[in-house]
């Protein structure tokens, strides 16, 4: 009964998005071999998620509109019974979400925004658009193709898509990639303009067939068996990466994907949900950076920051990052000691960075030779020191996460710039001097009000004693009413 409850909510679900394809109108009609010259469309605004342009003929896959930060729309295939994007073209602009925004095939798929201008076209010759039931969009020209998404992937590799050796997957936020190299895949991350740091690398194992010189570089796949393959020709794989349905005997459909934190994982959808079947991460310190900038990542116990004094948080540990040139601070003029005078050094014991194995180093007799080479290179933001091994890793790019370890003889130099306050504390800064400006003012004018009454008061007296004849000394009249107003304003 579940099962059959199940089906029937799927079922409802393509024929809603069946429903809402046929019923935004086309000035040309979608023919049921694809799109033809002439096709063209525009989003509806009653559409919150996904508008569908084009359905496979399993019903499973649809090119269509994705909704991005509400106002905006992206091309994308997507996986129907999930909406979970499968490929989305890289445009400059996004266009907007507006009946004004065209999307057509006149020999190009083409986004047009009356707003912006063209964001985005395949700037092809065809003469029809076709989405084949392996979430593969392609364009033919006499039936053959002359441009397929599988040739643009963007972070998703989807089951029987292969990845080439002039291809790379990267994540959403720009900052990983994957690539092929000649024999081997590796993940880089790109934390400044000027890195291009290696983070996690898999060599071919050849394990059921050599690599051959001369033959071709490497390409990667995703098989339907339930592993990732390295293959140098079409014949036998030279490594498996089996993901943990490898081999099962279920019915499913795999991709796999860079994801936002750098880490690549592969799913398979059951049929209710996407499964996590593969990693090749598997320890969240091991990631590039899974706690942010200046900050410290111990196993089990979760994130900290490096200076061991500020809150974590995801905006408290990162400073403000002036210059990647740390040379300004050497010598020179008001501007160079302006820089120096910025500059500061983090020291921290028990410390190594994520993915040492895979850096630039130099084996030094001491820490004192180690830092010393950190800080006479301009580009270095830091250096780690292991004391048993002598290797002293340089972190050319600005910090991120490190590991924390019980090992005290493995030291970490970090250079830092103390920069300018944030825009919240300089906020928060500015709330209290007004706070305590406003707190004087009103103690000043208690003061000098008490002050005068004081002082009318000793008046009044004078003259009472002038006229009765009593003697100076000590009084209060508990009852009176400015003398209470007196104790209140004390308080």
């Amino acid at each position: 009964m579940e099962n059959l409850t199940e089906s029937r909510t799927q079922l409802l679900f393509i024929l809603s998005a069946l429903f809402i394809t046929c019923a935004w109108p086309y000035t040309a009609a979608v023919t049921s071999q694809g799109l033809v010259i002439g096709f063209t469309t525009t989003p509806n605004p009653s559409v919150s998620s996904f508008q569908s342009v084009l359905n496979d003929s399993t019903g499973n896959f649809s090119l269509g509109f994705l909704r991005v930060n509400r106002t905006q729309l992206a091309i994308a295939v997507v996986h129907l019974p999930s909406l979970e994007p499968l490929w989305q073209p890289k445009p400059t602009t996004l266009a907007r979400w507006s009946d004004r925004t065209q999307f057509f095939f006149n020999g190009s798929l083409v986004v047009s925004d009356s707003h912006t201008g063209l964001t985005w076209s395949t700037e092809t010759q065809g003469d029809k658009v076709i989405l084949l039931n392996t979430s593969n969009l392609q364009i033919l020209k006499h039936e053959a193709s002359v441009w397929q998404s599988f040739d643009y992937p963007t972070n998703t590799l989807v089951e029987n898509q292969n990845l080439t050796s002039d291809m790379s997957l990267v994540s959403l936020n720009g900052v990983y990639s994957l690539r092929l190299g000649e024999t081997f895949m590796a993940l880089y991350a790109k934390f400044d303009h000027n890195s291009n740091q290696m983070y996690w690398k898999h060599n071919a194992l050849e394990a059921r067939a050599d690599i051959v010189e001369g033959k071709g570089p490497l390409l990667a796949r995703v098989e339907s068996d339930g592993y990732l393959g390295m293959y140098q020709n079409e014949t036998a794989p030279v490594d498996i990466q089996a993901f943990n349905s490898y081999q099962r005997r279920i019915s499913r459909f795999l991709f796999l994907r860079l994801e936002l934190d750098g880490n690549l994982q592969g799913y398979f959808w059951d049929g209710n949900n996407w499964v996590l079947d593969y990693q090749a991460i598997a320890d969240t310190c091991q990631l590039p950076n899974p706690c942010g900038s200046y900050s410290l990542c111990r196993p089990g116990s979760g994130c900290s920051c490096l200076d061991n004094r500020t809150h974590f948080s995801s905006s408290q540990c990162s400073p403000i990052v002036s210059t990647a040139n740390f040379c300004n601070g050497i010598s020179g003029g008001a501007e160079d000691r302006r820089y120096k005078n910025d500059l500061s050094v983090l020291r921290r014991r028990g410390v190594e960075l994520p993915f040492k194995e895979l850096m630039s180093y130099k084996t030094t007799s001491s820490l004192e030779e180690c830092e010393g080479i950190c800080q006479s290179n301009c580009s270095c933001w830091g250096a780690v020191y292991n004391n048993g091994s002598g290797f002293c890793y340089f972190v050319d790019y600005p910090i991120q996460t490190v590991v924390g370890v019980g090992d005290e003889s493995k030291v970490g130099y970090f250079k830092m710039w103390k920069g300018q306050k944030k825009k919240k504390e300089v906020g928060v800064g500015i709330g209290v001097g007004i706070l305590s400006g406003a707190i004087l003012i009103l103690i000043g004018a208690i003061g000098f009000g008490v002050f005068r009454m004081w002082k009318r008061r000793r008046g009044v007296k004078g003259i009472f004693e002038e006229e009765n004849g009593v003697s100076p000394g000590p009084y209060k009249d508990l009852g009176s009413a400015s003398f209470r107003s007196i104790e209140m304003g004390r308080r």
